[in-house]
């Protein structure tokens, strides 16, 4: 309907003369931008894609991965983390070529490997042992587990809080966040383990703590030493000891404070 406008009955003349000039700087700016903008969009588009998924992995890695673990894997790796002093292999994680670069085996070929299913199934065990022995002491009740709940994921982050910082401050942060959350968690293995012994003798915790805070700092020495600090750019070797000795010696304080059962910030 709008193409009979130019020219209707009893009006005057439309101006039909053509405008080569105009339909040409028309035709190259709008070429312009359907070819130049268009391709620097897409160009800014996919670059941040790629730096977003990029760095999507360098930190957060894919969670898939740290849950392929098996029974005999399990087996191996606490015996890794209760006992360290004995473990006479590598420390170092084993590499594969996929997809033209580098990268880590799961953990259900790779005893170095961190995952996240210990750590996890550790955890609930900490909070359940905990509560039984609120239970056992006449002091059980729903606030009191979920405060044991809250105070375990407290303590685990601050373990984290410390391997992050020990990284940041040897000026590399690029470990995924996901590993240094896996390695944290692991101290819950011991502690599940100095909890059961605790409910069935209350000596035994005066052994059975001590313990796991002295296999924890080994555990981690090792671990930071020979997997997370390959992530550093500069070696410093006399802070590089003394952040190790200081990863191990914090173990006490903090295990301890998160081995004490009570409704007690600082008890």
């Amino acid at each position: 309907m709008y193409d009979n406008l130019g020219a209707q009955p009893g009006g005057p003349p439309a101006n039909t003369q053509a405008n080569p000039f105009g339909n040409a700087f028309s035709g190259a700016s709008s070429g312009f931008i359907r070819g130049g903008l268009g391709a620097y969009g897409e160009k800014i588009l996919g670059s941040s894609s790629h730096y977003v998924q990029s760095n999507v992995s360098r930190y957060f890695s894919d969670p898939q991965y740290y849950f392929q673990v098996n029974d005999q894997y399990v087996r191996n790796k606490l015996k890794v983390i209760l006992f360290p002093f004995l473990h006479r292999g590598h420390w170092t994680r084993i590499t594969e070529p996929v997809g033209g670069r580098l990268s880590y085996k799961p953990p259900i070929y790779d005893i170095n490997a961190p995952d996240l299913y210990i750590p996890f199934m550790a955890f609930g065990t900490y909070v359940v042992l905990a509560g039984l022995s609120l239970g056992l002491q006449g002091r059980f009740s729903p606030e009191a587990l979920s405060w044991l709940f809250i105070k375990g994921l407290v303590g685990w982050f601050l373990q984290v809080s410390l391997l992050k910082m020990t990284l940041l401050s040897l000026g590399s942060g690029e470990a995924p966040l996901l590993d240094i959350v896996s390695y944290a968690g692991y101290a819950f293995a011991g502690l599940s383990i100095a909890l059961l012994g605790t409910i069935i003798s209350n000596y035994s915790y005066y052994f059975l703590m001590p313990w796991t805070c002295l296999c924890m700092g080994i555990f981690l020495v090792k671990t930071m030493k020979r997997v997370l600090f390959a992530e550093v750019r500069t070696y410093d070797s006399s802070s590089h000891h003394y952040l190790l000795l200081f990863i191990a010696l914090a173990q006490f304080p903090l295990l301890f404070w998160l081995g004490k059962i009570s409704l007690n910030w600082f008890l």
